[in-house]
């Protein structure tokens, strides 16, 4: 029994080395297998070293490079999808960019834009008081209430200058002329500061006029008209008053 026992143990010492001997050096009736999962795990681990992202672009560069493979990507779909391939797409593209610019000069502007940045009353060559009342009219024979509310502000202002109850000055604005305006002809001062007020709606804050506006505006014009301007007060004279004869 024991003389069994001790021959059974050189053969089993035999057969461990021969299986290590096997493993080391590549013999492939052994295979040795890892699972998947942990695989990955370890791989991922190991490619996140900072030693293996020294040289890599900074994180900007990256998102452009991004953003350019996708953009390659749908252009080269596109032009796979257009008939005549990238020919196609640009004939597409000059086209949409024609209908844009068409739609675009048939809306003209978007939005009216102040004359000045200022805000001055008269933007353009002089004209007479009777110039700005014929294209006020025009403005609102055509429902143009906008245009006519500024025009006849004008008028209005113009209309003050040639009578010399305002002094002509460039870059005026219509609040300054009201006020002016107003100390000169004291019982209408508060309808000038009102006309100030819708010019200056209409013209830097976008508000729509209206033919009540208007017609306001142009009563106003007219009331202005036949009212003469108070009378200035005499100089009172510092020297005084001799009395008696010579001495």
């Amino acid at each position: 029994m024991p003389g069994g026992i001790t021959s059974g143990l050189p053969l089993h010492t035999a057969a461990l080395r021969q299986a290590v001997g096997a493993v080391v050096h590549g013999d492939h009736d052994v295979p040795v297998t890892t699972p998947r999962l942990p695989a990955r795990e370890d791989a991922e681990r190991e490619l996140s070293r900072p030693e293996y992202h020294q040289h890599d672009p900074p994180l900007y560069q990256r998102a452009l490079d991004w953003l350019w493979h996708r953009l390659s990507d749908l252009l080269n779909a596109a032009a796979e999808a257009a008939p005549g391939g990238w020919v196609g797409l640009l004939a597409v593209c000059l086209l949409v960019a024609l209908l844009l610019v068409s739609v675009r000069l048939r809306l003209g502007r978007l939005r009216p834009e102040p004359a000045t940045d200022s805000g001055a009353l008269f933007t353009d060559r002089p004209r007479s008081a009777a110039e700005h009342r014929a294209a006020a009219e025009n403005h609102a024979h055509a429902g143009n209430w906008n245009a006519a509310v500024q025009e006849r502000m004008r008028g209005v202002v113009r209309s003050l200058e040639e009578r010399a109850l305002l002094d002509p000055r460039p870059g005026r604005t219509a609040d300054e002329a009201a006020a002016e305006a107003g100390q000169a002809l004291p019982h209408h001062a508060a309808r000038l500061r009102a006309a100030a007020h819708a010019f200056d709606e209409v013209t830097y804050a976008d508000r729509p006029a209206d033919r009540a506006s208007y017609e306001d505006l142009r009563d106003l014009d007219a009331t202005l008209l036949d009212t003469p301007p108070l009378p200035s007060p005499e100089p009172v004279s510092s020297t005084p008053t001799r009395r008696g004869g010579p001495a």
